[in-house]
């Protein structure tokens, strides 16, 4: 995908990928898929990436001029290890992936926002939900590779970069369990109204699969018609080795 003219500024085309990608998430289930995401909250997607892929992406940590910004989190109070920010242009790879998970997901993000009674807020290409992100002063890209060794986790919590926030964010694992590293599993809280919360563990995931979960709150159907969870996410204590993933978001950030 050609650069962006200028540093932190998301490229014009960033509603275009390339068909082979387009084909790849296109291949996936989505009314399963959908299902899924609706009945729990996430569901996993196998083989998104190859081993050469995954491990290109992962490569690509230590090249500090691929990032606008790192974040360790011990010095937030987010857990142990650190993220880094992709900068604009995003590697051809994560933008062609944002591009073709985004009409897929804003189709069941409107079908969402019409079961809590409310209008479509997600337009069709990524392209033009990024203009709405730069409405709000939102123009900072989110896509990031994080990073955790031993010891290291990542408390629960939802990513918010600013008013726009889209409801689904793609993780995918650069590493393999079992050789790389071990425990550092992704997991999830649903906070339901007036009950206690539920904790799920999101397995089995191998080198190269992705997880799509939701980013914030969801909608479940009760005895009263449609209400409001809310989702966190996290990832367990790596008890040895390295685990890299890729995290994609669809919104852009203030910072």
């Amino acid at each position: 995908m050609p650069a962006s003219s200028k540093a932190g500024t998301a490229p014009k085309d960033a509603g275009n990928a390339p068909k082979s990608v387009l084909n790849r998430v296109a291949g996936y289930d989505w009314e399963t898929v959908s299902k899924t995401v609706d009945l729990e909250g996430w569901a996993t997607l196998p083989g998104l990436l190859s081993m050469d892929e995954a491990d290109k992406l992962s490569a690509i940590y230590t090249d500090e001029a691929r990032f606008r910004r790192k974040v360790v989190m011990a010095q937030h109070g987010f857990g142990r290890g650190e993220y880094k920010y992709l900068s604009y242009p995003l590697p051809p790879l994560v933008a062609a992936l944002r591009a073709a998970f985004y009409p897929h997901l804003a189709r069941l993000g409107n079908a969402w926002e019409a079961r809590l009674g409310k209008p479509s807020k997600y337009p069709v290409r990524l392209s033009e939900y990024l203009k709405l992100c730069a409405k709000t002063g939102q123009k900072q890209s989110t896509p990031s590779l994080l990073s955790y060794v031993e010891g290291d986790y990542n408390c629960l919590h939802q990513d918010k970069h600013g008013e726009t926030m889209f409801p689904f964010q793609v993780c995918a694992l650069l590493s393999k369990p079992g050789k790389d590293f071990e425990g550092g599993q992704f997991i999830m809280a649903e906070q339901r109204p007036r009950l206690q919360t539920r904790g799920m563990i999101i397995e089995p995931l191998n080198k190269g699969d992705a997880v799509l979960f939701t980013a914030n709150n969801r909608p479940v159907r009760g005895t009263r018609g449609e209400y409001q969870v809310k989702m966190r996410h996290g990832v367990s204590k790596l008890h040895s080795g390295h685990r890299r993933t890729l995290g994609i978001m669809f919104h852009d950030a203030l910072t």
